[in-house]
């Protein structure tokens, strides 16, 4: 074990009101099996180890952020102990997310304990990219199947724009290291704003085909309270302006995740598109969402969760509470979210940087 102490001091999330169960007889599914009341088989965990970013991206947080004291955030420990729990109850896949996971010190350590956990298929992880040109050879021996970046423009100044401090020179390093690993998937995830980046799509799709790598373009999600008003650009509008330069044929294919794919043709690419606004995903959702300060969120797009810091702290060497509660969570996962009516006043006031990207 590593020599992070666990700190005992639990400062609630007033949001947060849901009694957690204390028994697995609460649940009406067997063991190792997470089914909500909708029928949903949830698999996929996405687990944030930190709200810390060394961005601070426009549609993801506020210019001026506040982060969480360190007794309020999941030492990588606790984060160990809920992949443990997921992935005994049926979780096949993980994804580390942050804030920027990689500014989380230590982080390779636990993507090295994740991956060893018997019945996980696939740990990936999803980074900015700023520390890849650092990582990316011991992300690859620690276990990392694939790797998301979130990349939004090829232009410089744009870039520190949208990123308000970001160096885009250091994340296409990061990209040439990521593949130099080894990496065989490497995904550009590309937030979609109109009037700032949907000008640069089709440079997006070329950059990613010379480089044989995918790209997830994302409508974006009304997270918190970013200060200006979002516009959103739709994966229809984004589709047919790529039809102009590209032929795109629809896909079967998936990676587990929300993206409908579309293959260009004589090209190893896969183009997806994330569209929580113009074609709802939730009916085949999936996948829970973890934060940093320990809250089990069944839904991105919905403010009931689970506080499982305190069962952590309160249980140190009892997982059995743990595992009851996750259980348990299945009930409250909502059938699904409406972002269209929320982008003039988010009903989520939390940042995305906060739930975990």
């Amino acid at each position: 074990m590593r020599n992070e102490s666990l700190t005992p001091e639990v400062v609630p999330d007033s949001r947060i009101g849901f009694t957690p169960p204390t028994s697995p007889a609460t649940s009406r599914h067997a063991d190792r099996t997470l089914v909500d009341k909708y029928g949903r088989h949830v698999t996929y965990l996405r687990l944030s180890i930190t709200d810390r970013c060394d961005f601070r991206c426009s549609y993801c947080m506020a210019e001026e952020m506040t982060f969480l004291p360190r007794a309020q955030v999941l030492t990588l420990e606790e984060c160990l102990r809920i992949a443990s729990a997921f992935v005994d109850l049926g979780v096949t896949k993980v994804r580390v997310t942050g804030g920027e996971p990689l500014v989380r010190h230590n982080a390779i350590w636990l993507l090295e304990q994740i991956a060893r956990l018997p019945g996980l298929q696939e740990l990936v992880i999803t980074t900015n990219g700023s520390q890849l040109d650092r990582f990316a050879p011991a992300l690859r021996a620690a276990g990392v199947k694939r790797i998301n970046i979130s990349l939004d423009t090829l232009r410089a100044d744009r870039f520190r724009e949208i990123t308000r401090v970001g160096d885009l020179a250091k994340v296409l390093r990061g990209l040439d290291a990521a593949q130099a690993a080894g990496f065989q998937r490497l995904k550009i995830n590309t937030v979609m704003m109109r009037g700032s980046n949907d000008d640069e799509l089709i440079d997006l799709v070329e950059f990613v085909v010379g480089r044989g790598i995918d790209i997830a373009f994302i409508e974006e999600m009304p997270l918190g309270d970013i200060g200006h008003a979002r516009q959103t650009f739709g994966s229809e509008e984004a589709l047919a302006r790529l039809r102009t330069r590209f032929v795109l044929l629809p896909s079967t294919e998936t990676t587990g995740g929300p993206a409908r794919y579309w293959r260009i043709p004589g090209t190893s690419t896969r183009v997806g598109f994330i569209s929580p606004h113009s074609h709802n995903f939730c009916a085949s959702c999936n996948r829970v969402r973890v934060t940093a300060r320990g809250e089990l969120y069944p839904c991105l797009g919905n403010n009931d969760a689970l506080a499982l810091l305190p069962l952590l702290r309160s249980h140190p060497t009892d997982d059995s509470p743990l595992r009851a509660t996750i259980v348990g969570s299945m009930g409250i996962k909502a059938k699904g979210h409406d972002f269209g009516s929320q982008m003039d006043a988010p009903q989520v006031l939390r940042f995305m940087s906060m739930t975990g990207g």
